[in-house]
């Protein structure tokens, strides 16, 4: 069994990492020597020189429980802001600090962790447990799709993703659609707006009713999930204030439900594209309008799909979510409720074609400092991890 000291070690080893969108290989690598460390079969599936999948199990045959947590973390961000070194594990009373302590390396450690103990003190014939650790999660999910691709999930009879989930259980999670949209204009000084074409004017009306009609409280909502949203996160143009800008682009999040889809959210835009595009200039000046030509030129506006998830919905009621909380709570010493995950994780991926009846649950060490300057974890919390995912691995198969 691994102590306390040596759990926090390993932890320390993969927050030193700055796997920090596409340097995801070498904590990949960190993991595989612990594993072989301790007899446990362990393969890395390179994606390129940096960036890799690991997978490796124990034991063999039905059932298959797949746990899963993802390698990378979000940019530190302005290291002004924070307390300690991002990228060195620092402990002071009793509460752990580092850039992924939260989302997700403490989830990864206490799977990894909990594997080798479950290896050791509960060898068994009876099932297996396959553990999934993903590239690329925080930026287009990229290493779960390999992994569905691949067919790791085939035989999967349930799916624990480690996610940080602030001291609940989840079952759902909404879907996620990233758009982006490029308007091209024409180009032309500022006091002679009849010659160009202004790109950001058909951009912003484009927004706007995006925003207006997809937060309609017209459209359908779903019982667990709730509504649509949707955010305009991302918006530039221009190079110049005196400058009509001839190409403007921005950046829509949707978050899907089963009742409005990405293909939904997709056709609605589209619509709205279409409207908008066969609007004229309407940026003029009218003297100006009276010596010269208005130009005609009407925008063109480019939509393009960067990553569309699906909503994922399993019973509340499972025996698996039943066996975790009633493992956390006693272990936690804190009552665990179930409840929808406001985020997305891989699951959107990994759970895709399975069954509505199939076993799925977010359950993982890790709050609301997740992407935040000063990230934290209360060491506690992450070495009781360690023991409810030992202990449920144990009874899912015994």
């Amino acid at each position: 069994m691994i102590t306390n000291q040596r759990a926090c070690q390993i932890l320390a080893d993969l927050v030193q990492i700055p796997s920090v969108n596409n340097e995801e290989k070498q904590v990949a690598e960190v993991l595989a020597n612990l594993f072989q460390e301790y007899d446990i079969p362990a393969k890395i599936i390179s994606h390129d020189e940096k960036r890799a999948n690991l997978v490796a199990e124990v034991g063999s045959g039905q059932p298959v429980l797949v746990v899963t947590g993802h390698l990378d973390v979000v940019d530190p961000g302005d290291r002004t802001k924070w307390k300690t070194n991002p990228f060195q594990l620092t402990e002071k009373n009793q509460i752990l600090y580092g850039r992924g302590v939260s989302d997700m390396k403490s989830g990864l450690a206490a799977l990894a962790i909990a594997l080798i103990n479950f290896h050791e003190k509960f060898p068994t014939n009876h099932g297996t447990v396959r553990f999934l650790a993903t590239y690329g999660e925080e930026i287009g999910e990229n290493g779960s799709h390999d992994f569905y691709r691949d067919g790791y999930m085939q035989d999967a009879t349930a799916l624990l993703v480690a996610e940080p989930s602030a001291g609940y259980i989840s079952n759902a999670e909404k879907g996620s659609l990233d758009l982006k949209l490029t308007s091209r204009g024409k180009a032309a000084h500022s006091s002679f707006p009849d010659l160009g074409f202004n790109a950001i004017d058909p951009l912003l009306d484009i927004l706007v009713a995006a925003n207006q009609q997809l937060r309609s409280p017209e459209l359908p909502q779903n019982d667990a999930l709730g509504s649509v949203t949707i955010n305009n996160n991302l918006i530039k143009g221009g190079v110049q204030i005196n400058s009509l800008p001839d190409e403007a682009t921005a950046g829509i999040n949707i978050r899907t439900i089963p009742e409005f889809t990405g293909a939904d959210a997709i056709k609605k835009i589209q619509a709205i594209i279409a409207h908008r595009s066969v609007v004229k200039n309407n940026n003029t000046d009218i003297m100006l309008s009276q010596l010269v030509p208005k130009n005609p030129n009407k925008p063109l506006i480019d939509l393009e799909v960067l990553m569309d998830e699906p909503a994922v919905i399993a019973p509340a009621d499972s025996s698996l979510i039943k066996l975790a909380q009633t493992i956390g709570e006693r272990i936690s010493g804190k009552a665990i409720p179930i409840k929808p995950c406001p985020g997305i994780t891989d699951a959107s991926n990994l759970m895709r074609h399975k069954p509505a009846d199939f076993p799925f649950l977010i359950f993982g060490p890790g709050n609301g400092s997740s992407h935040m300057p000063n990230e934290k974890i209360p060491k506690r919390v992450y070495l009781n991890f360690i023991k409810i995912y030992t202990e449920l691995f144990n009874q899912y198969f015994n």
